[in-house]
């Protein structure tokens, strides 16, 4: 039993370091905490560090150097590299969103994490009080699907949603954003934000899922209205 529990702990420790290794919270080339700290910081044994570390050695992402300790060998795809989606209408990155993130919703009721709830959390109620700024409801809104995505555990698909993410910002959605985000609209957002993680936390995985559909049906309604004006 203590094996076993042993090998649990070290999936969630090395699934807690790939998500702040791919959210670029410890960088290329960074030492790791050394496994006492790791340990200490995390309330498991340094023999489930070292399981975990291992694990992410197998997957590329950092490199265990003797003596030394744990480096991060991941690279963040470059900011000048293009983006195979930068030319992408915002009704053709909505279709994907809907191919997406209705199944991220249920793998973060299997992963999620209590840290992964209070970020979400936090960014609930910083969207919650932004009903009169679009702008910062915009940012928050981003980072609150990527968030989302994080707690699922899986590293393609918060790398692909980060990459969405990436071109929110640009000519035709900032554009898109100025029509369709006003206070109606937000506080719709709002309310359906916080169904999708009510649902999450009470580990309900098809409602979750079925809550982020009808939030992305909402979204490209009034992305469809904004493209016909």
């Amino acid at each position: 039993m203590a094996k076993a529990a042993n090998k649990k702990g070290a999936a969630e420790i090395a699934s807690r370091l790939k998500r702040a290794i791919l959210g670029g919270e410890l960088i290329e080339n960074e030492r790791l905490p050394a496994e006492r700290a790791l340990a200490e910081a995390h309330d498991v044994s340094r023999g489930t560090i070292r399981e975990a570390l291992s694990r992410l050695s197998k997957e590329g992402l950092v490199s265990i150097r003797r003596g030394s300790g744990a480096y991060v060998t991941y690279v963040a795809p470059s900011d000048d590299a293009p983006l195979p989606i930068e030319d992408a209408r915002p009704l053709e990155l909505m279709d994907a969103r809907f191919a997406l993130e209705p199944h991220i919703c249920r793998l973060s009721v299997l992963h999620a994490t209590q840290a992964d709830f209070a970020t979400l959390e936090t960014l609930l109620n910083l969207m919650e009080g932004a009903v009169d700024d679009p702008t910062v409801f915009a940012e928050t809104d981003a980072e609150f699907h990527s968030a989302l995505a994080r707690s699922s555990g899986n590293s393609l698909l918060t790398g692909i949603l980060q990459q969405m993410k990436s071109v929110r910002g640009l000519g035709e959605w900032a554009r898109m954003r100025q029509l369709t985000l006003n206070r109606e609209t937000i506080r719709k957002y709002n309310i359906e934000h916080r169904r999708i993680v009510n649902a999450l936390r009470a580990r309900e995985p098809e409602r979750a899922a079925m809550l982020m559909k009808d939030h992305l049906e909402t979204a490209r309604l009034s992305l469809t209205r904004a493209a016909a004006t």
